[in-house]
């Protein structure tokens, strides 16, 4: 597996390499608290730079691949998602990070977003994509099964929040043998979206 940072791009959503340059235009759009709600570090307000530059720092090493999302039919910049735990040896790589302004939330922005990473990541070698959140998410799950992931389990108290509380951590996966079939269903969805706005 060979994943190196590239500009992803569909009919709906622009996913560009994060650089310094996106500092700026992507602050106010960390703002919002609930945003935060069940991570483990916080990017709002204050916390905004540490959260950032460890981004930043993360994609220095190799270990991880941020992105800011412009969503096409409006130009707007509406969040962030990233590969991250890259692990070439091993085929696979984590889909994570992700997070949409209020004005993205029940639009086209998170299939076409996940149709754009799986497609470069199956692309590019990767046997398998993974995707965890918080067992209390329960908007991140339902979207996770919407898209075709499976559930592989859930961690119990696996790792603290910022708040310092045990999450446990519900994991999905895609496999290549399966992302045919996950492509073809988020492909689906975005072309019935395109027939409501036309």
């Amino acid at each position: 597996m060979n994943l190196t940072p590239a500009i992803l791009e569909n009919d709906w959503v622009r996913l560009e390499p994060m650089t310094e340059k996106h500092r700026e235009q992507l602050r106010p759009l960390a703002s919002a608290p609930d945003l935060w709600a069940w991570t483990t570090i916080r990017g709002d307000g204050e916390y905004f730079d540490a959260w950032f530059d460890l981004m930043l720092e993360m994609q220095a090493t190799g270990s991880q691949i941020s992105h800011v999302i412009y969503r096409k039919t409006t130009g707007e910049m509406v969040g962030h998602s990233a590969y991250l735990v890259i692990s070439p040896p091993n085929q696979r790589a984590e889909i994570g990070w992700t997070w949409y302004a209020a004005t993205a939330h029940g639009t086209e922005v998170n299939p076409a977003c996940k149709l754009a990473l799986l497609t470069r990541l199956f692309e590019c070698g990767a046997e398998r994509a993974e995707l965890k959140t918080h067992g209390l998410n329960k908007r991140s799950q339902a979207a996770m099964l919407k898209m075709g992931a499976r559930y592989e389990g859930t961690l119990r108290r696996q790792m603290r929040t910022w708040r310092g509380d045990l999450r446990d951590t519900v994991w999905f996966s895609v496999l290549s043998d399966e992302w045919p079939e996950v492509r073809a269903g988020l492909e689906a969805r975005l072309s019935a979206a395109s027939g409501k706005r036309s």
